[in-house]
């Protein structure tokens, strides 16, 4: 038996363990967490500053920003915890409950998927939200963080099991992959006989390559092509500031803006003034010709870009004819994450909302509020761009699904 098999067992077998607890109990191991985390917070760093300095030659600095915890990061994990806490029991009832022309009763009841695994990069607190949220819907889980958090990720995981112990439970119902090769990732692919569901988070390339390599079931996350398209009735004040934001706030992550469509009625006036403040803040732009006949310091866009998550502070360019060409645009190069209208257009708003292929759709707001914490969900376990069981910001409902009971009296079909 492999070291992988030996886990999807041990996590098999710890899924009773979870799946029956209490949600005062659940939500005790939570609060349990929260309170080591930030009484470690020292060990914690000092694995963390272990992992900067092996790998910060090799990371982009926008990658090291996402690697690092401070104390914090440290703080804000535990209230993130803390949310959690103060969520909904997804398992609860009311269930809805009818008889058929048998008089059977049927039940549809809400129950924890099993055993979820995640497969993740450089972002130690993932390693506590996926865990976080699957005690709380009675999961077990497994977790293969990147290379680079790799003493981090040991860190917070043997924190997280301390705690399960502490309330006598299973340790296993947590457990990390430390073997971060490429082989263990094969193998999980395939692990069927263990792992429910297989949640993936990482590059467009990676996420590819699981979808269609993997037999396990797989919820699809998503990379982040993501569009602002600006139309020719906007607020210019608000556009600016919306797209800044978008853009700058934090490069690094999916729900940053990636791609700015403008209007070619309001190119001449207004890709000067936002060209000037993406560059002020350090985003290089890329463009389409109309875009650089308009702002010479903008760089010629290959085919390559508008296809490109960048995650870093660059942003490309396209000028559009109007509503209609933004959005077959947008549909030919979403990654079907989070895209953006800025207009104060009801008609061209409407047409957007109902056109683009999206797990999100903003008008006149910032993309980088596709999170399950600004959602309301507490933590999230990613962002779905898949059309089945869930999609967007991905909170606790996302990680059970649905068992009937039936009831009878001796029944039999004709």
């Amino acid at each position: 038996m492999t070291l992988l098999e030996t886990l999807g067992r041990q996590a098999k077998q710890a899924t009773s363990a979870i799946a029956n607890l209490s949600l005062d109990t659940r939500n005790a191991i939570l609060e349990t967490m929260a309170q080591a985390l930030e009484n470690q917070q020292d060990s914690i760093i000092t694995a963390n500053k272990k992992d900067l300095a092996q790998y910060q030659a090799t990371l982009s600095g926008p990658m090291q920003k996402r690697l690092t915890l401070t104390a914090q990061d440290i703080h804000n994990i535990a209230v993130s915890l803390r949310a959690v806490i103060d969520l909904p029991d997804p398992l609860a009832g009311p269930y809805p409950t009818w008889h058929n022309h048998a008089d059977l009763k049927i039940i549809k009841k809400t129950v924890p998927l099993g055993v979820v695994a995640m497969i993740y990069e450089a972002r130690p607190n993932v390693t506590v939200d996926a865990a976080a949220l699957a005690i709380k819907s009675g999961n077990a889980i497994i977790l293969r963080g990147g290379k680079e958090a790799l003493n981090t990720n040991i860190v917070l995981t043997h924190i997280l099991r301390q705690a399960l112990q502490q309330h006598n439970l299973n340790p296993n119902i947590i457990q990390l992959i430390t073997d971060t090769s490429h082989e263990t990732v094969a193998e999980l692919l395939h692990l069927r006989q263990a792992i429910d569901v297989l949640i993936p988070r990482g590059s467009a390339k990676f996420i590819d390559f699981v979808v269609k390599n993997a037999t396990v079931p797989v919820i699809e996350t998503g990379a982040g092509n993501t569009h602002i398209f600006v139309d020719d009735t906007m607020d210019e004040n608000k556009a600016i500031q919306i797209i800044i934001n978008a853009k700058t706030q934090k490069p690094s992550v999916c729900n940053a803006a990636e791609k700015l469509l403008i209007h070619e009625n309001i190119a001449e006036t207004f890709l000067p003034k936002i060209a000037n403040a993406l560059i002020d803040a350090g985003v290089t732009l890329r463009g389409d010709e109309a875009s650089q006949a308009i702002v010479s310091n903008i760089q010629p866009a290959t085919d390559q870009d508008w296809s490109t998550e960048y995650n870093d502070l660059i942003m490309a360019v396209h000028i559009v004819k109007n509503i209609d060409d933004a959005i077959d645009w947008i549909n030919q190069y979403t990654t079907h994450h989070s895209e953006t209208i800025i207009s104060t257009h009801p008609q061209h708003v409407t047409q957007f909302m109902n056109a683009i292929d999206a797990a999100v759709v903003y008008q006149n707001a910032s993309s980088r509020f596709t999170d399950g914490f600004e959602f309301g969900f507490g933590a999230e376990i990613g962002i779905s761009t898949q059309k089945l069981h869930a999609r967007g910001p991905m909170g606790l409902p996302a990680l059970t699904t649905i068992k009937y009971e039936i009831y009878g009296d001796g029944q039999i079909r004709e």
